[in-house]
């Protein structure tokens, strides 16, 4: 188990979770008859995944169904069953960009790619990570060759993230190499943008004390725009994602001086 998260389901099952948040997210509270229908379930399998959607606080029972708690951001710990082998390819990508041959500090992010992308440079050496998410200290803590600084601030329980004005005291105290950041949004008219406000301005204190700015995102998160913005798309060095982002969008980006790599992909789209 993850530090501070839920014991994780299995891949079927929090894919039936994320998909029951989803229907109930975007379509408001529903009863049990259509969740059955619409995720092709038992009435039993649903009854036993609303209880410990419940459980957790994500979920409120309704007569005869149920509605969403979360708003649009999934918590974390199903957030990590969503494109898992896309969020593979993107870190696998984002940390073969990092030079080996020097010494580097790096801050990175929360979210599941990003904690993903900590993994990948946990063999590293003389390498410095900086975070405000317990799920990329968690990733990386057990790694005796890297040293890893922790920011304090208030808990998100959606993201594990530390934001507020402690981690943004610590962010403005360093100045690092490279930022690595997910987003909730990557967008040439929007920027970088995430769900909540508080988390935005942490990020933001982030990204200005940083060299270069690369951001993580898997295609579902290009073109899209939430409702607190970290960064203009033109502050973003390096973005990291995969095949099935929009390439009208990508092209857009590249036009804006950001260096674009598609995970898996055979060429890369670079600003000129």
């Amino acid at each position: 188990m993850r530090c501070g998260q839920p014991s994780a389901p299995s891949p079927r099952r929090a894919q039936r979770l994320v998909e029951i948040l989803d229907l109930l997210t975007t379509r408001g509270a529903l009863s049990v008859e259509t969740m059955c229908h619409e995720l092709e379930v038992s009435p039993a399998t649903l009854r036993r995944d609303m209880t410990h959607l419940e459980e957790q606080g994500l979920v409120s029972r309704t007569r005869g169904g149920a509605r969403a708690n979360t708003g649009p951001e999934l918590p974390v710990h199903l957030r990590d069953t969503r494109s898992p082998l896309a969020k593979h390819a993107i870190a696998v990508t984002a940390a073969a960009l990092l030079p080996a041959d020097r010494p580097l500090a790096v801050a990175i992010g929360g979210g599941s790619t990003t904690a993903e992308v900590a993994r990948q440079l946990g063999q590293r050496r003389r390498l410095t990570i900086v975070t405000n998410a317990l799920t990329t200290a968690a990733a990386v803590a057990a790694q005796p060759n890297l040293q890893i600084i922790m920011t304090g601030g208030v808990i998100r329980s959606s993201s594990f993230e530390l934001v507020g004005s402690l981690a943004e005291s610590a962010f403005n105290g360093m100045s690092v190499n490279l930022a690595i950041l997910g987003a909730d949004g990557v967008s040439a008219a929007h920027g970088v943008t995430t769900h909540d406000h508080t988390e935005a301005r942490t990020n933001h204190a982030m990204v200005s004390h940083a060299h270069r700015l690369m951001v993580v995102a898997d295609g579902s998160k290009i073109g899209a725009a939430t409702v607190a913005k970290v960064a203009d798309a033109s502050a973003v060095d390096l973005l990291v994602t995969d095949a099935s982002a929009d390439p009208q969008e990508l092209a857009r980006l590249t036009e804006l001086g950001v260096t674009v790599h598609v995970a898996g992909a055979s060429r890369k789209s670079r600003a000129s």
